[in-house]
């Protein structure tokens, strides 16, 4: 794994980037007054609730509570993991992402060189398989058995499309000219090497699906064995995927998710599926939201990637054995997942039956017909359990409650767990409110975290977030930190970044919180609407510091009271009371004046 970015490239990026262009380019924004305006990308309304502020480098919508910088933008509207979203901006700006050495990363380490000569080959190689399927000797019969699967033209060129060529040496012949060639072949799984020096291809006559990752790159490659004279016995796996490289990782990445994205601005609905063929035939048929996991169970990095990609997600299984164990893996490994407006569907097919197979006999509107009647997951789930419960008895009773209360408490979602709860609670005879001391649910104690009264200090804090200029309006922090009193370690910390760092920004001093407890609450402050005015909002900031600086002087005075009635003080600390007593009354008489 290679290192990580600097904090000072992230830094850097922040200041060259302009939110105000980069989301303008996404949405469109209208200017209102400082800021600019538009319709929330991140929740459906009428009128526009999004705001973009410019000075600040931050965005926040009063509709549905989305803020950040943006680097977040990039992470919540193009769906990207965090060093994703630094590389795109990037490249928006033609930097290289550079890397710490890190001495304890595991593995070698992978240059951006070699990741881009990477992305490369493997682009190359699906051109490679693209031009083999219209020039190959076999390409009469390959293009045959495409059309007889109901592809066409255009569906074989949205997704790359190929054709791997029977000979052992076709890719290797051309892209293997040297050693370093051949080994780069060999380490992205595109060539094997059973003796040294001595390289074949990997895939060999094979309708070839190339996999691309959420930014559109070649990563990977899914091959489907051409059957013979007709049948479809050819030896070898009917499907052959790449094995995993330093590219590819099949648990985290989705076939046809880049492509389902390109065709929707907005995905209302994602429909994962089992093989290539389904996504490729669904689409043919104008159902261009279909994904399918490579090769491997659906995995909790799938289900992240899709519910923060859709609201809605209907796994399609056959309906055997088999695909109700699959779609029981889809479901534990997504529960952690289902947050409030989420929501989990199981398609059963009938026997026999595949999406690809289905679709081509009814039909799109037929089969979307069909997932319209999608089972909720809460019923998949209940079933599954009452199939391995004897729930004529106590003791099957007690079992089910033992299986089903670990998978409730994963769930995010209040409204689901409080949903499941009810169900489980009819099916063994219990209340609700019983199962509910059963669970050990932490919500009641976030209840607080609801309501965010606005205190002396958050006001300083929220000020200096969203104005850090005003760092240089008060006197640098002296012992006061050493007081304890909350937050105040916080203010001290945001002051001297202000100083130390001329012109930052509230998206770069959010930037440095990410991934901090602190995070959370500064988001918060970054979006409240103080209705200061410009020409008080100094005055304003200096007397909220005040009154922090005098609540430090009594806590410390009253601290060193308490001392003296039980341990007496040391010379020092009485000559400290005295000075913090005509501190404080000094303090009485300015207000006074005031």
């Amino acid at each position: 794994m290679a290192g990580k970015i600097p904090r000072n490239f992230i830094d850097d990026l922040l200041a060259r980037t302009d939110i105000v262009d980069l989301i303008d380019s996404s949405i469109g924004l209208k200017k209102s007054g400082k800021d600019y305006q538009a319709c929330c990308p991140f929740h459906n309304e009428k009128s526009p609730s999004f705001t973009v502020s410019q000075d600040k480098q931050f965005y926040h919508c009063f509709g549905c509570g989305a803020n950040g910088n943006a680097i977040s933008f990039m992470m919540e509207y193009e769906k990207l993991e965090f060093v994703d979203a630094i590389e795109e901006l990037a490249s928006l700006l033609h930097l290289e992402v550079p890397r710490e050495q890190d001495n304890y990363s595991k593995g070698p380490k992978i240059s951006s060189e070699q990741k881009r000569s990477d992305y490369e080959l493997m682009l190359q190689a699906a051109r490679f398989y693209g031009h083999q399927l219209k020039h190959h000797k076999n390409s009469s019969q390959v293009i045959e058995y495409v059309k007889g699967r109901g592809l066409s033209g255009e569906t074989v060129k949205k997704y790359l499309i190929g054709y791997a060529p029977s000979e052992w040496d076709g890719l290797c012949s051309l892209f293997a000219r040297n050693p370093s060639q051949k080994q780069q072949l060999v380490d992205l799984k595109l060539a094997s090497e059973k003796t040294p020096g001595r390289s074949f291809d990997f895939f060999r006559d094979r309708l070839m699906f190339p996999i691309k990752d959420k930014r559109g790159r070649v990563i990977g490659f899914g091959g489907r064995i051409m059957p013979s004279d007709g049948d479809d016995k050819s030896s070898g796996p009917k499907y052959l995927n790449s094995p995993e490289t330093r590219i590819f990782h099949k648990g985290f990445e989705l076939y046809g998710l880049y492509e389902a994205k390109q065709a929707h601005k907005k995905l209302e609905q994602i429909l994962i599926v089992e093989g290539y063929m389904d996504v490729v035939a669904l689409s043919e048929q104008g159902i261009e939201y279909a994904v399918a996991s490579l090769g491997t169970a659906t995995t909790p990095e799938h289900m992240h990637t899709l519910f923060r990609t859709t609201d809605r997600v209907i796994c399609c299984y056959d309906g055997d054995r088999a695909g109700r164990d699959a779609a029981w893996r889809a479901l534990e490994n997504a529960l952690p997942y289902l947050a409030d407006g989420k929501e989990l569907k199981f398609a059963f097919l009938p026997d026999g039956e595949d999406p690809d197979s289905l679709v081509l006999k009814e039909g799109k509107s037929d089969f979307e017909q069909r997932l319209s009647q999608s089972q909720d997951f809460t019923k998949v789930l209940f079933e599954k359990l009452a199939i391995e419960c004897d729930l004529t008895t106590d003791a099957g009773k007690s079992k089910i409650l033992s299986l089903a209360l670990p998978l409730i408490e994963k769930v995010k979602s209040e409204f689901y767990q409080e949903n499941l709860l009810e169900q489980l609670a009819r099916l063994i005879g219990r209340t609700k409110e019983q199962l509910n001391q059963k669970l050990n649910n932490p919500r009641q104690q976030n209840t607080l975290q609801k309501k965010f009264k606005m205190t002396p200090m958050r006001i300083a804090i929220g000020l200096i977030v969203q104005h850090p200029e005003l760092a240089r309006e008060i006197p640098h922090l002296p012992e006061l930190v050493e007081l304890g009193l909350p937050g105040l370690a916080l203010f001290k910390n945001l002051q001297s970044l202000s100083l130390k760092n001329n012109g930052i920004n509230t998206g770069q001093i959010l930037e440095l919180f990410r991934d901090t407890p602190e995070y959370s609450a500064l988001t918060k402050l970054a979006s409240w609407q103080h209705q200061i005015g410009d020409e008080t909002l100094v005055a304003y900031f200096q007397n909220t510091f005040k009154f922090i600086e005098d609540q430090c002087l009594n806590h410390r005075a009253e601290t060193l009271l308490i001392k003296d009635k039980t341990q007496g003080l040391t010379s020092d600390e009485r000559q400290e009371y005295q000075l913090l007593v005509l501190a404080m009354a000094n303090s009485k008489k300015e207000q006074a004046a005031d």
